[in-house]
């Protein structure tokens, strides 16, 4: 299986391991006493309560497993990171669409992303286009309504 690098603040490292020490601690024990009542109750076939139970186990499984390869392959995003001249995973970067408007966005990793708030991951069309440009330089976005032009303004 190929590595994939997890880009996380140790902010978002913390929340990582937060979530899987209560997916482990809280979680799994409460989904596997779900499943033993609802046997007890109704067997297992047809027991919707105990099919319940079971798929919410496997999320649960799921997300631990996600959780601890993302824990595992986290490169750390240094929290004294200095600003450089280019975009780079953890920059603060302006830009001006073809319209003028300004937006600034944080590139983040994937696991970290909140576009809403203006946090993008380096693996967006977005974050994609910015990496490795320069204040003052355009970068070409693939959009569904076809490519768009950003002017950077301003990193930090």
């Amino acid at each position: 299986m190929v590595r994939r690098e997890t880009f996380l603040t140790s902010e978002g490292l913390t929340k990582l391991e937060a979530e899987l020490d209560l997916l482990r601690r809280v979680r799994r024990p409460e989904a596997a006493q779900r499943i033993q009542r609802a046997k007890e109750v109704g067997g297992t076939e047809d027991n919707a309560e105990y099919e319940e139970a079971k798929n919410q186990q496997a999320f649960i499984e799921g997300r631990i497993r996600e959780l601890e390869d993302a824990i595992k392959n986290a490169v750390l995003i240094p929290d004294d990171r200095k600003p450089t001249d280019t975009v780079e995973i953890g920059s603060v970067v302006e830009v001006k669409n073809p319209q003028g408007r300004t937006q600034a966005f944080t590139i983040v990793g994937r696991t970290e992303a909140d576009p809403a708030q203006g946090r993008i991951s380096n693996e967006s069309p977005v974050g994609r286009a910015l990496l490795g440009h320069k204040a003052g330089e355009q970068a070409e976005v693939e959009t569904p309504s076809g490519k768009i032009k950003l002017t950077i303004v301003k990193i930090e």
